[in-house]
C-alpha cells in the first residue's frame, strides 16, 4: 500500500513539484479541500506523512495521525504546529530554515527604505494627483541613522552586511548576546528600542515573544523611528502600534505579517498612509519557492525511506528511535 502524504494547504497554484519527488517513490500524495481542522482530522487518519504551510497542525490532528512519521513545515517557523504533541507521539517535525534568507533580507531592505525614503507615501499621494515634495515627515541621510535588529539569525546577519555596507549604524538584540562573528553591538531590548530610528523583528514567535512589540515597547522607540516587521505577526501588537501612530508617537511602519492572515484590511492602521503594507511576501521568488517545495518534499522521502531528515527540530524523537 502507497504512503499517504497530506498537504495540508499551499499558497501556490499546484503541487507538481512536490509530486514530482513523492510520486515515484511510491506516495499518494492528498491534497486538504481547506485547511480547517475538522477537514485535516479526517484526512490526517491516514497519512503517514503531513507537509503544511500556514494551516494549523493542533494536538486534534497529530493525534488522529496514527500512521503519520513526520510532520515537514512547507517554511521556517513553527508556531502553526503543536510540536510537544507531535514529540509525544514520536513524529518528527521538519523545517527549511535557510531557504529564503537573500529574498527576506533584501524585502526587509525594501520596506527601510520605503520608510526612510518616503516612497510609498509619496507614490501613492503623486498617483492621487499631488505633487508636493514637502507633504511628508523630513527625510535624514541613512548614515546618520541606527537600525536596531530584534533577532540576528540568518536572515537578520544578510541584512547587517546590507545595511552596514549602506552606511547605517547597526545593533542587534539577542536573549544569548551572541553577534554570531557579525562584530555588530549587542545592545539590551530597551537599549535596542530606545536608540534606533528603524526596529527591524527577526525573531520567532513563541510564548515569550507574542506582543514583544506592545504599548510599553512602542513608548520606548523615538517618535521619529520606523517598525518593520518581516517575521511573524504576532509579535506585534496591532493595536498598539495604530494607537502609537495616532499619536504620531512613531514615524511610520512596513509590514509583511500579520495576525491573522489575511489581515483585515479595512481597519486604520492598514489605511493609513504612513504604513507600509506586503502581502507576506518577502520569502517569494521563483528560487526560493522552488528550493523550499523540494526540500521539504526531500524531508519526506527520507523519513519514509529510513533516512534521516534535515532541520530535524526536535531531535528528542531520533534519540527515542535509536
Amino acid at each position: 500500500m502507497p504512503a499517504r502524504v497530506l498537504i495540508t494547504d499551499r499558497p501556490w497554484p499546484d503541487s507538481d513539484i512536490e509530486r514530482a519527488i513523492l510520486e515515484p517513490v511510491g506516495c499518494e500524495v492528498v491534497e486538504a479541500p481547506d485547511p480547517e481542522e475538522e477537514t485535516l482530522v479526517a484526512l490526517a487518519r491516514d497519512a503517514d506523512a503531513i507537509a503544511t504551510c500556514w494551516a494549523e497542525v493542533t494536538a486534534n490532528v497529530i493525534n488522529a495521525a496514527g500512521s503519520c512519521r513526520i510532520i515537514a513545515r512547507t517554511g521556517i517557523g513553527l508556531d502553526n504546529i503543536d510540536i510537544p504533541a507531535a514529540t509525544a507521539r514520536g513524529m518528527l517535525v521538519t523545517n527549511v530554515p535557510d531557504y529564503c534568507v537573500e529574498e527576506v533580507a533584501d524585502h526587509a531592505l525594501g520596506l527601510l527604505l520605503a520608510c526612510a525614503r518616503n516612497i510609498a507615501f509619496f507614490h501613492l499621494r503623486t498617483k492621487q494627483g499631488e505633487y508636493d515634495l514637502r507633504a511628508a515627515a523630513p527625510i535624514t541621510r541613512l548614515s546618520c541613522q541606527t537600525l536596531g535588529l530584534v533577532g540576528l539569525g540568518h536572515i537578520a546577519r544578510n541584512l547587517h552586511g546590507k545595511t552596514q555596507a549602506m552606511g547605517l549604524d547597526v545593533i542587534a538584540h539577542t536573549p544569548s548576546g551572541n553577534d554570531h562573528g557579525t562584530g555588530c553591538e549587542m545592545v539590551s531590548f530597551d537599549g535596542l528600542l530606545s536608540r534606533s530610528d528603524f526596529v527591524s523583528l527577526h525573531a520567532p514567535l513563541n510564548d515569550g515573544t507574542r506582543h514583544l512589540i506592545d504599548a510599553a515597547a512602542l513608548a520606548k522607540m523615538k517618535p521619529t523611528a520606523s517598525l518593520i516587521n518581516t517575521s511573524r505577526g504576532g509579535l506585534v501588537d496591532h493595536a498598539a502600534l495604530w494607537d502609537a501612530l495616532e499619536r504620531n508617537r512613531l514615524r511610520g511602519a512596513a509590514l509583511d505579517v500579520f495576525e491573522p492572515e489575511p489581515p483585515d484590511l479595512s481597519q486604520s492602521l492598514f489605511q493609513d498612509e504612513r504604513v507600509v503594507v506586503t502581502p507576506h511576501t518577502a520569502f517569494v521568488s521563483v528560487q526560493s519557492l522552488r528550493e523550499l517545495r523540494e526540500r521539504t518534499a526531500r524531508q519526506i522521502v527520507d523519513v519514509l525511506q529510513g533516512r534521516q531528515p534535515e532541520h530535524v527540530v526536535n531531535p528528542e524523537v531520533l534519540a527515542e528511535q535509536e
